[in-house]
């Protein structure tokens, strides 16, 4: 065997493993398994009533496994004198076929608890997160419930607002395994009577308003700004406490920096 006849034959076994087909249920539940072991190694899930509800990069993960990728529509500014609010829409893109496969709505308003003080930039990005989340529950709902997670983004669950956690069941691939020949059975969603009660402390309305305070200050970056506020709702109190000390000691010495540099 030449040299050439080698090589075409390491790329064609190499190529068999990177993506699934949506249409074969037999990859779709090899990938459950997948998605078990990568959601649960990066941690891109949340607790809510002893419930798994999956970040919005473990469905972005799932749908590029596929070959699903997001396209963002339209982001629309509906806002009013008192409100910021904003629509998007996310259309899912089959880069097999070039053709759109599911689309998502969503909307953000400051109105939303922990959100009073949020600016303009971060309401519109968390409606385009959203939106992402929902366009991939719409086609991929029975593949992250075989994965062993409930079938609803984690941004969905927003509203829960400061409310405790359940204690985690952390799922398996063979718990994948096992769930994926019930995968098409339908579940009710939970409610928000459902997740009323938890067990760990979100960050307080306080402690939120505190950081976004401090993110406001004109020596932190935009990029530092963004990040953390789209991860403070998924912030517990001890962890809040810690962004708060760290937002002032960050404070303190770019000030004191400014000072000696004048």
């Amino acid at each position: 065997m030449n040299q050439p006849e080698k090589e075409t034959k390491v790329l064609q076994k190499k190529a068999k493993v990177e993506s699934y087909d949506i249409a074969k249920s037999d990859e779709t539940l090899h990938l459950a398994v997948d998605l078990a072991k990568f959601i649960k190694e990066n941690r891109l899930y949340q607790n809510i009533q002893g419930k798994e509800y999956v970040n919005v990069e473990g469905w972005q993960y799932a749908g590029s496994r596929l070959g699903i990728l997001p396209v963002v529509d339209h982001v629309v500014n509906i806002s009013t004198d008192d409100e910021i609010k904003y629509q998007a829409k996310v259309n899912l893109l089959d880069l097999r076929s070039q053709q759109i496969v599911g689309a998502g709505f969503a909307i953000c308003s400051n109105k939303e608890s922990g959100k009073k003080y949020y600016q303009e930039f971060a309401i519109a990005s968390m409606a385009q997160t959203r939106a992402i989340g929902k366009a991939y529950r719409n086609i991929l709902a029975w593949v992250i419930r075989a994965a062993g997670y409930e079938p609803t983004p984690t941004e969905e669950m927003d509203y829960a607002g400061n409310e405790p956690v359940g204690k985690a069941a952390v799922p398996t691939e063979k718990k994948a395994t096992m769930r994926a020949a019930a995968a098409n059975t339908a579940t009710p969603e939970p409610t928000a009577e459902e997740v009323a009660t938890n067990s760990v402390r979100y960050a307080s309305a306080k402690q939120k308003e505190e950081i976004i305070r401090l993110l406001n200050n004109p020596v932190i970056t935009r990029q530092e700004k963004t990040k953390m506020l789209l991860n403070i709702n998924r912030f517990d109190e001890e962890r809040a406490a810690q962004a708060i000390e760290k937002l002032k000691k960050v404070i303190e010495d770019r000030e004191d920096g400014q000072s000696a540099a004048a």
